[in-house]
């Protein structure tokens, strides 16, 4: 094969392995190598055990030798964002706060790949508690673009968008709660899937939620998604089986009704650059023989403050269950947080919740009417690595197109769109109805093909630099 081992598809490896032409030792051995180039500048792994994997390689080609595959992804290496519990190894939760207890079991995800055949390579990092979309952490070492190591991942799947973006192997799953699939995702230049709430199985299950797969294709994602979309009995919120055949991908959108959410309807705007990779990707959709129609924003400020306080509150508990000389060990804006909840009362975080009620209510009305819905996934081009925001100026511009799809419970991806002038990605976001996954995958993968078809992208990579 021309392709490097590390660059290799999950699509690609399978076929590989059956025929006996490429071995699944061979392959971790190359991502083991890319993770020991790759991480003195990106610092995204957590855990990595290289012995364990290596193993877990020779056990493969074992089986594939027999044609006795353990299951559907038999030998591909994968990643999980650390607060995806695998056993044996601590959950710190991307915080020095945590208490580093090994993981009794694997969640639910874990456990499915397990079972699968998937071999773990490493873990992946993210922010303290997952409260940022941004990479900053108190435990791990800071974790960098590989588009650009000055630039931010975005999160808090931030070691998972590097990790997918650098060649750590082509599966890793990350969480999102109110965009962190999708931002590091757009902000990588990856592929990431926001399921349906309850359509990955989490443990422990919360409301908005989800855990995704992170692919440099869409092909990969839908794999990955007919694994891990299994019910498990420790998420009583997860959606019963519906039979989905995750591969059938082949759809165009023509006769869709499509929906434009560009203007955010803040005092702040879009990136134009941002704004223009995204009206050309619409352009895509409609030469396809959509429908494609502007929609006007739905968010109010009421509503976004609602968001904010319900998660500051969220770090104030955390914090407060903790001992006072422990608590102090997490990152200043977890604390910065937990302060700024303090001085708000109980009828404040009820109203808060309410408001969240409403935001689900408002996007579910405002999508209704289209099949899918089309945005930026971020309105910003990738920040500082340092920073923990895209500035102070609006604290909530980060997450303002991909969180209203968390409370709304509506399936939504980030694919690449284009890139800026400075060379880094721009995310495409694509959202559909609830529980229209399939749809999603579709339609993200009409415009991979479109995209690709169009030439390559404009920058490539292959060493750090």
């Amino acid at each position: 094969m021309t392709t490097p081992l590390h660059e290799l598809s999950a699509t690609q490896m399978l076929p590989a392995y059956r025929d006996r032409s490429l071995s699944p030792v061979a392959v971790v051995q190359a991502v083991l190598d890319r993770i020991a180039r790759w991480e003195p500048q990106i610092h995204a792994s957590y855990g990595l055990d290289a012995e364990a994997a290596l193993a877990a390689a020779r056990a493969a080609e074992a089986r594939w030798a027999k044609q006795a595959p353990l299951g559907l992804l038999d030998g591909v290496p994968v990643t999980l964002k650390e607060n995806i519990a695998t056993r044996g190894l601590p959950v710190p939760l991307g915080s020095a706060a945590t208490v580093l207890s090994p993981a009794a079991e694997d969640a639910p995800a874990a456990a499915r790949l397990r079972e699968a055949g998937a071999i773990l390579v490493t873990k992946t990092t993210m922010p303290d508690f997952g409260y940022l979309a941004a990479a900053p952490s108190s435990f791990h070492p800071l974790t960098r673009n590989p588009w650009d190591t000055r630039c931010n991942t975005g999160g808090s799947s931030s070691g998972a968008g590097a990790a997918a973006a650098a060649g750590y192997g082509p599966l890793h799953l990350g969480s999102d709660i109110g965009g962190s699939v999708r931002i590091p995702a757009s902000f990588c230049g990856v592929f990431g899937l926001k399921p349906s709430h309850g359509r990955v199985p989490v443990d422990p299950p919360a409301p908005a939620r989800v855990i995704g797969p992170m692919t440099r294709t869409v092909d990969d994602a839908a794999l990955l998604m007919q694994v891990i979309a299994q019910p498990d009995a420790r998420d009583w919120m997860s959606l019963p089986p519906h039979g989905i055949d995750w591969r059938d991908l082949a759809r165009t959108p023509r006769g869709l009704r499509i929906g434009l959410w560009l203007d955010p309807g803040t005092a702040w705007a879009v990136d134009p650059e941002v704004r223009e990779a995204v009206l050309a990707a619409a352009r895509v959709f409609e030469q396809a023989g959509a429908l494609v129609e502007p929609l006007r924003d739905w968010t109010t400020d009421e509503m976004r403050w609602g968001l904010a306080h319900y998660f500051t509150m969220r770090c104030r508990v955390d914090l407060a269950a903790m001992p006072a000389e422990r608590a102090e060990r997490a990152a200043p804006y977890i604390r910065a947080a937990a302060a700024w909840a303090g001085n708000t009362s109980a009828e404040d975080t009820f109203r808060a919740f309410s408001r969240l009620q409403a935001l689900r209510a408002a996007t579910v009305a405002a999508t209704g009417p289209c099949d899918f819905v089309l945005s930026p996934v971020s309105p910003v081009l990738p920040f500082a690595a340092e920073a923990t925001n895209s500035g102070a100026d609006a604290p909530m511009r980060d997450t303002h197109f991909t969180a209203p799809f968390n409370h709304s419970e509506q399936p939504a991806a980030s694919i690449r769109c284009g890139f800026a002038r400075n060379g880094l990605p721009i995310g495409l976001q694509i959202a559909g109805r609830r529980f229209d996954d399939l749809g999603v995958l579709q339609m993200a993968r009409f415009y991979e093909a479109a995209r690709d078809a169009a030439g390559p992208p404009a920058r490539a990579w292959s060493e750090p630099h």
